[in-house]
């Protein structure tokens, strides 16, 4: 048997899993496509017309290289939130930037507290550099924000992941809460405050940003409310040294010339984001009915999905899922126990939710059958 480089003792160690499926590989299984995609929380409304219309015109350039300083981008970003360039960093999408935070903040061993049954893309990057994640349950279908904190205390963690609103529960706190809790915060104890729904929640979930606090990180993406999850963009804003740290670790030609210029584009187009977040509203409610209709109850949500209480265990909210998967609608749900009887359905088009209504009584049926 022939010999191969060995790994490092910490990736030799960790398992052979992924945060998540694809509904890609989920087809490519399956042999055929999914005919309602309303799983992974994009936007199927897509981006402004006016981004698609740039994007074909850049096309051509492709053979560029981006800028690597990602410069037009960064002052369309400071600009929209009134702070300075070098209170910004682009990333490719905020699984990418997560992975810097990791590199940046955790020494192997180092305690990271995160709620059990986050986002798990999170808890991967922690993994990877030998973190040790401390988990702390949710508090009625929300993150606490008390046990979090006490969980940073004790175990003096050096990095807390907060999101805001919520995934997987579509959950949110107020403004002032978020405030409280950073003001309690120590001050040697970097927040992670994710609000990749940030634009589709109330404006009063989502605090002033403070630039001179150099313990908080508020992460935005361009692939919730924005339409454009396929360019794997989205950006930080801190204080001035945090991003400077940033610039030390970061892929400085990680983010393509073609997702800094919609990213460009699209922030520009305010009247377009301002059409879809009612839209996203209309379609949250439209699966809230489908569900009541159903006999289940959908948790409140500031986010471009619902998430569906089934009424019963993780084992039935689990055959409820394969029910739908089994006929051609792609959803998600959580995994870690209490959350797991819920089920969870991102808004899409109206063609995607008539499928839903018609499809969820029978995986409701067949579920409650191999239940008995």
């Amino acid at each position: 048997m022939r010999q191969r480089p060995p790994l490092t003792p910490l990736v030799d160690a960790l398992p052979s899993t992924v945060p998540f499926v694809g509904p890609e590989a989920q087809e490519r299984e399956r042999g055929h496509a999914f005919r309602a995609r309303i799983g992974a929380n994009e936007s199927s409304f897509g981006p402004s017309p006016r981004v698609i219309e740039r994007m074909a015109e850049i096309a051509g350039d492709m053979w560029m290289y981006c800028d690597p300083d990602n410069h037009d981008l960064k002052v369309a970003v400071a600009a929209h939130h009134g702070v300075k360039v070098e209170n910004v960093v682009i990333g490719e999408g905020i699984d990418g930037l997560l992975a810097l935070v990791a590199r940046m903040y955790v020494a192997p061993g180092d305690a990271v507290v995160t709620s059990l049954g986050a986002y798990p893309t999170f808890n991967f990057h922690i993994a990877g550099v030998g973190g040790r994640l401390v988990t702390v349950p949710y508090e009625n279908d929300r993150e606490s924000l008390d046990g979090l904190l006490a969980a940073v205390r004790k175990d003096k963690a050096p990095l807390v992941y907060l999101s805001n609103p919520d995934n997987p529960m579509g959950s949110w706190w107020e403004a002032n809460e978020l405030i409280r809790f950073i003001e309690a915060l120590p001050e040697t104890t970097m927040l992670v405050l994710d609000e990749a729904y940030g634009e589709l929640g109330p404006a009063s979930a989502l605090p002033p940003i403070d630039i001179s606090r150099p313990n908080v990180i508020r992460m935005r993406t361009f692939s919730k409310a924005y339409g454009l999850a396929g360019i794997r963009c989205g950006y930080a804003v801190a204080e001035a040294q945090v991003i400077r740290d940033f610039e030390k670790i970061r892929n400085h030609y990680g983010v393509s010339r073609m997702a800094q210029i919609a990213g460009v584009e699209a922030l520009a187009d305010q009247d377009y984001l301002q059409s879809v977040v009612p839209r996203v509203a209309a379609g949250r409610r439209r699966i809230a009915g489908i569900a009541e209709v159903n006999g289940l109850k959908p948790l409140a949500s500031a986010t471009n999905f619902v998430t569906i209480d089934c009424g019963g265990d993780g084992a039935f909210a689990l055959k409820v899922l394969q029910g739908l998967l089994s006929r051609d609608v792609f959803i998600r749900k959580p995994m870690v126990p209490v959350l797991d009887r819920c089920i969870r359905v991102s808004v899409g088009l109206d063609h995607e939710l008539d499928i839903f209504a018609e499809e969820l009584p029978g995986a409701l049926a067949l579920a409650a059958a191999r239940g008995n």
